[in-house]
């Protein structure tokens, strides 16, 4: 099965069904350790320790539960793939919603593509990482030759067809971010939680039942041109301090961190709300000035993709701040190697870039960046031919079943 959006990247799991009473997870690669799980016991997850297996078993585990099956299928289970792990490609939700369809396959189970996401989506948080559910959804809702338009509350992916005349690199900073093992994507989830009923509050809204910025909109009816303009009216540019946040909202101190903070993020003192408010919703007016272009198809739709992408790479380095050096530098690269717009995907502080790169110009582009990025460094050079490759819009996830 190969649950991931790119067509020459994926991840596989060959399993065999068996009655053993565990779940046995091996590893392709020598550098991963094997792990064996019961099938009647309860499943637990090792936040403080976010190894390859507890990603697998978060998946296990969202079908165990929202099934309420007591003794799961016994497994034997062999996990190999080719996506760079930590690099911002979807490899932990990947290996989720891997693990995920092959347990309810292994357990006679049946359910939509849909509610799959949605389950990956809920139990990869299992293992501490606050995710939306974007990497999941694509997972299973991904075709192949069409890009997707992702849509919450319901969930639903609408066909976007992507312009003739280019592609899209793929290429690594070959820095690796763990979100799991780390705070900075949950701080940014917090600080947008934060924002979200700070907007709210200065509206007159019932603050207490919101947690997603896209909720303010919807109450307000606002168009996300507004909501920009509500959070320079709102919001002050210089971080928050958490007595500022309690005053302004009305809560305790206790309250703050039971209701508003993560497990890892109870030591943070000051929240940056403008810059990550105004991100998100600049985000998404981005996301639809997107598909409004290829739905058009103007003649110079490829430059006007290629302006949103560096656009959006500059909200991603300036106002949410999830660059790194190592990806802004790579990102410079691929402008100068001829891409018409490159931006870093993924969780970010690591990972990897996006280049929307005419027809006529990936194999000087290819050629260009390695030379410039990846050859005057040793150890990115042994990456480079894991690290720097075209992809294209690959089907989702699938079961293929031996008879």
């Amino acid at each position: 099965m190969c649950p991931w959006k790119g067509q020459s990247n994926s991840i596989l799991a060959a399993v065999s069904l068996n009655n053993s009473g565990k779940i046995t997870l091996a590893n392709a690669n020598p550098l991963y350790t094997d792990f064996t799980v019961s099938c009647s016991e309860d499943i637990a997850i090792d936040r403080d320790n976010p190894k390859w297996y507890y990603y697998f078993l978060c998946g296990v585990k969202g079908i165990k539960e929202n099934f309420g099956i007591a003794n799961l299928a016994g497994m034997s289970c062999v996990v190999e793939g080719t996506i760079p792990p930590s690099s911002g490609l979807s490899s932990s939700s990947a290996l989720v919603c891997c693990a995920g369809l092959v347990t309810m396959e292994a357990n006679q189970k049946s359910l939509s593509k849909v509610a799959l996401a949605e389950i990956c989506a809920k139990s990869e948080r299992y293992i501490g990482t606050e995710g939306g559910g974007m990497d999941q959804s694509i997972s299973f809702l991904a075709e192949r030759g069409t890009a997707k338009l992702i849509e919450f509350q319901p969930l639903r992916a609408t066909d976007v067809k992507l312009p003739d005349g280019a592609v899209f690199v793929i290429s690594n900073c070959c820095m690796e971010m763990n979100k799991a093992a780390s705070a900075h994507f949950n701080i940014r989830v917090v600080e947008c939680r934060i924002a979200t009923k700070m907007l709210a509050q200065a509206r007159g809204l019932d603050s207490g039942r919101m947690l997603k910025l896209v909720q303010v909109q919807t109450e307000l009816k606002a168009s996300l041109q507004e909501m920009l303009a509500l959070v320079d009216e709102a919001l002050h540019p210089e971080p928050y301090s958490r007595e500022e946040i309690c005053k302004a909202l009305g809560i305790t101190p206790k309250q703050f961190s039971t209701e508003l903070l993560s497990t890892n993020t109870q030591q943070e003192t000051h929240f940056k709300l403008h810059q990550r408010a105004r991100h998100v919703y600049g985000e998404a007016a981005r996301v639809l000035q997107f598909k409004s272009v290829c739905d058009s198809e103007p003649a110079e739709s490829v430059q006007r993709l290629g302006d949103l992408m560096n656009q959006s790479h500059a909200s991603c380095r300036d106002l949410y701040e999830c660059s790194c050096p190592e990806l802004d530098k790579l990102v410079d690269i691929c402008l100068k190697s001829g891409s018409v717009g490159s931006r870093l995907t993924g969780a970010g502080w690591g990972g990897c870039a996006v280049s929307m790169v005419p027809d006529e110009k990936v194999e000087s582009f290819l050629k260009a960046v390695s030379e410039a990025y990846y050859h005057p460094d040793p150890r990115r050079a042994g990456m480079e031919k894991q690290s720097l490759f075209v992809s294209k819009p690959g089907g989702g996830a699938a079961i293929f079943i031996e008879e």
